[in-house]
């Protein structure tokens, strides 16, 4: 479908508007929208950048469409000014408040797809592009749900759900006010918990083929003492170069992996 057709398709097509939107449910970038409009959750109206007619935009475009969501066309200043400096990549969507699972929602996701729990704790990571991309990893891992704190922890917005190249609208996020009381309810539904920190044993000599959740700590002091205390095993990612740290989303990457491995390998 192109452009010059929209207005046959989409009564509410407008060419511009004066309205500049700026929140946290504003989403912006090719694969963050097209990602949302294949999702459940609502979106409000869709942004394109004029002149835009090439790849993706296309789909996006014809997405939204038959979702009947207004597209409006406005010029890249407004766009630049909408997303706050953000790479929008000629698109913007403005969406629903974001719906936060709960955690037992992970267990019942898990439940009806016959597997065991695998579960991602984020622990105080304050870096939008860290939380997207963990959740992307999750989410391609095979994770049934990403699970982070209310207060010292970003929430999940625009820049998260671009990070994580919209796995946020496919991946149960729930938000809790104390991780410790989560991760003991998960212990109490036969889930072991390892937390992912500098010193601990190897990961590669831990077995995750069980119901397992991985505790990823924040860029500054990584896992809190009392989440570390909750947890049930501490696992490291030996280092062999000469820095001694990986960025939280590498290190969940590879931790997470095994686990998807080691999950597999016993299906």
């Amino acid at each position: 479908m192109s452009f010059d057709n929209f207005d046959k398709y989409n009564n509410n097509f407008r060419r511009d508007e004066s309205t500049d939107e700026k929140d946290e449910n504003l989403f912006i970038g090719r694969n963050a929208v097209l990602e949302l409009l294949k999702s459940t959750r609502e979106t409000d109206k869709l942004y394109v950048q004029k002149g835009e007619r090439e790849g993706s935009i296309t789909l996006i475009v014809a997405k939204a469409v038959e979702k009947r969501i207004p597209v409006i066309e406005v010029d890249k200043r407004r766009l630049d000014g909408m997303s706050g400096g953000g790479v929008h990549q000629g698109v913007a969507a403005v969406a629903s408040e974001t719906a936060y699972a709960e955690v037992d929602d992970m267990l019942a996701l898990a439940a009806e797809r016959g597997e065991k729990p695998f579960i991602v704790i984020c622990d105080s990571v304050n870096d939008p592009h860290n939380l997207g991309a963990i959740i992307r990893t999750a989410e391609c891992a095979g994770a049934h749900g990403v699970i982070i704190p209310k207060r010292r922890s970003v929430s999940v917005n625009g820049t998260v759900a671009k990070a994580s190249a919209g796995a946020v609208f496919h991946m149960l996020i729930a938000r809790v006010s104390n991780l410790s009381s989560a991760i003991r309810f998960l212990k109490d539904n036969n889930v072991w918990v390892w937390a992912l920190e500098a010193e601990g044993t190897p990961y590669y000599k831990s077995e995750f083929d069980c119901g397992c959740a991985f505790v990823l700590g924040g860029e500054g002091d990584g896992v809190s003492r009392l989440v570390k205390d909750s947890s049930d095993f501490v696992v490291s990612i030996p280092m062999f170069g000469r820095i001694n740290s990986l960025n939280v989303s590498n290190a969940g990457a590879i931790v997470l992996f095994e686990a998807a491995k080691q999950r597999a390998l016993k299906k």
